[in-house]
């Protein structure tokens, strides 16, 4: 006797699409699917023309990479942006972040990735030549690297600096590089600080 499926194929294909969002498992993939099919017929139908829309309207910036609905993001069509500042991320997520905190009005360069060999995902893959081309402008005086602090961020940060240098694009005196600085957090207490933390913010500490 032929078994049935316990499931419908088309449910079987939201589930494995589901999964494909980050942290999302077998089991919670089935259970979003269920509820949007049981709870949220509306939300589900919502959900898929935005994801559709957005697939076929957004692009890539230009300039700096980020997503866009336009060949130029706004913050690079801004009048009212530095552009002699350049900062570099990692991803659109992390743009929006150092946007939130209110404190850059330069512009940005955003990689789409960090460096990971073992990943296939070297210079080309993050667009190292587009960023050598942006800051080869006359107008960049500045470079600041906001790559994460992991171990690939801190490769990415290294091999950035390396291949600006080679290329003659760092000088103190009309065009200087920095790293973004790392230390106690605001409202940080030392004693719950882990140990590298408050090593790098002694190594980091300024004059006042």
């Amino acid at each position: 006797m032929k078994t049935l499926p316990a499931t419908p194929h088309a449910l079987d294909a939201l589930t494995e699409a589901l999964r494909r969002l980050p942290g999302i498992g077998p089991k919670t993939a089935q259970r979003l699917a269920l509820h949007l099919l049981q709870h949220d017929r509306a939300g589900a139908e919502l959900l898929g023309q935005s994801l559709l829309h957005a697939v076929q309207s957004i692009q890539h910036c230009r300039q700096c990479n980020t997503f866009t609905e336009e060949q130029i993001c706004q913050i690079c069509a801004s009048l009212e942006r530095d552009p002699s500042q350049l900062c570099v991320v990692e991803s659109p997520s992390d743009l929006l972040a150092v946007e939130q905190s209110h404190a850059w009005r330069g512009l940005y360069f955003v990689l789409m990735g960090k460096l990971s060999p073992l990943d296939g995902i070297g210079p080309k893959e993050i667009h190292l030549d587009r960023l050598v081309a942006r800051v080869a402008n006359d107008e960049v005086r500045e470079v600041v690297i906001a790559t994460n602090f992991t171990p690939e961020g801190e490769a990415t940060a290294h091999a950035i600096e390396t291949l600006l240098r080679s290329k003659g694009l760092v000088d103190e005196s009309t065009r200087r590089i920095s790293r973004l600085a790392r230390g106690v957090p605001v409202g940080g207490e030392l004693e719950y600080i882990d140990l590298g933390t408050i090593a790098q913010a002694m190594r980091d500490r300024k004059k006042i």
